[in-house]
């Protein structure tokens, strides 16, 4: 029978810490200031395909800032909606290009090869990397800015506000802050140059030219459909700084329309997220069940006559919901969430498995292109000019 310590040990401990990690978390991480300023020529660029819903909102907002860019270059990525349409009339502003796709090269995944031909056309001296299903705030440059100032960065990279719509999106997107707050101290991103420490976010990372241009801008991680953690993973081993700031007034997404999208996006990235090993996978898998599930199975347990575990799940659980009401408080996430916690984490948990699965069989998906197995896109593959 499990002793009341033991079962402290289990259900209690590890909850408290990462509540304590990402209460931390929250109150250090930096939120840029709405005055700063960016002295240097700005360059928004924005990698599309197939956008239509989104693009002009993303061009508008990079546009309408208190902040503006020199320039906005849009690259159009083989888009076969609307998206060529709206371009072409975005385009009347003469601050925006747009920069005709060119076919994809063997060896390179699409959107660095997008921002690729993007930084080739750009002429600022500080790169700032937008999602087309991203919208900068009206003082999203200027506090990229204070941050790139402040920190002395070389490229700052943001979690920013995340758009729900329906109840899938509801339920999983909101964990996307959870990764970022609930693992690392954040401020080890910038304070160490272990490029182990790291968190990014590819919706959003500002860069000065002269560190793209040392590291090999995104060519060098031409084959690497999680491109933001692998660009950003040079740029620290490379002895630069990055800052990862909390976005929530620099930005805002709806990353995807429905559970089909979440479930293709998410597969697309996560197992090479973490690594793209089994041990990282079984590794991620076990802690998420054991912190974030486990609790509310032993507080059933003890609601059953399992008396040992009821204070210890309690406070599991307790910490889990505390963390969660935290998260849904200061970043206006859904509060089905906090209730639904377990269940969220489970249907991440089974987007991991699928994940996996996906790149062992090089099979990766997404925007009409099928990827194949990271260690096959690894060959380097001839320029991309």
């Amino acid at each position: 029978m499990i002793s009341r310590a033991l079962a402290s040990g289990l259900l209690a401990a590890p909850p408290l810490a990462v509540l304590g990690v990402s209460l931390f978390n929250m109150l250090r991480w930096p939120r840029g200031r709405p005055d700063g300023r960016i002295g240097e020529r700005v360059s928004v660029l924005i990698p599309a395909r197939d956008e239509e819903r989104t693009i002009e909102r993303c061009v508008r907002g990079a546009l309408g800032g208190t902040r503006s860019p020199d320039e906005v270059l849009v690259y159009d990525d083989g888009s076969t909606d609307a998206t060529p349409n709206i371009l072409a009339r975005l385009a009347e502003d003469p601050r925006v290009r747009v920069i005709p796709g060119m076919p994809l090269p063997p060896g390179w995944v699409g959107k660095p090869h997008a921002c690729h031909g993007l930084a080739e056309a750009a002429t600022g001296d500080v790169l700032v990397f937008v999602d087309a299903d991203t919208a900068l705030d009206a003082s999203g440059l200027a506090r990229i800015g204070s941050v790139l100032e402040d920190y002395r960065a070389d490229v700052v990279t943001a979690g920013i506000r995340q758009v729900t719509g329906t109840a899938a999106e509801r339920l999983v997107i909101p964990l996307l802050h959870l990764s970022y707050l609930a693992w690392l101290p954040i401020p080890l991103v910038w304070r160490t140059r272990d490029p182990r420490l790291l968190i990014a976010n590819g919706q959003l990372v500002a860069v000065r030219r002269d560190t793209y241009d040392a590291v090999g801008g995104w060519a060098a991680v031409r084959a690497e459909v999680v491109d933001d953690m692998a660009f950003c993973r040079l740029v620290k081993q490379a002895g630069r700084r990055v800052v990862f700031a909390d976005g929530h007034r620099m930005a805002t997404s709806r990353m995807y329309h429905g559970g089909g999208e979440l479930w293709e996006g998410f597969s697309k990235n996560l197992y090479e997220g973490i690594g793209g090993h089994p041990a990282a996978l079984a590794l991620v898998l076990a802690l998420h069940g054991w912190i974030f599930v486990a609790p509310y199975a032993a507080l059933g347990a003890a609601a059953l006559g399992a008396r040992a575990l009821l204070l210890p799940a309690a406070i599991g659980v307790g910490a889990n919901v505390a963390m969660r009401g935290a998260m849904a408080v200061r970043y206006r996430q859904p509060w089905e969430g906090v209730i639904l916690h377990p269940l969220a984490v489970a249907a991440l948990m089974g987007i991991a498995l699928n994940s996996f699965r996906w790149a062992r069989r090089g099979a990766i998906r997404w925007r009409g292109r099928v990827y194949a197995s990271r260690s096959l896109r690894a060959v380097p593959p001839a320029s991309a000019s």
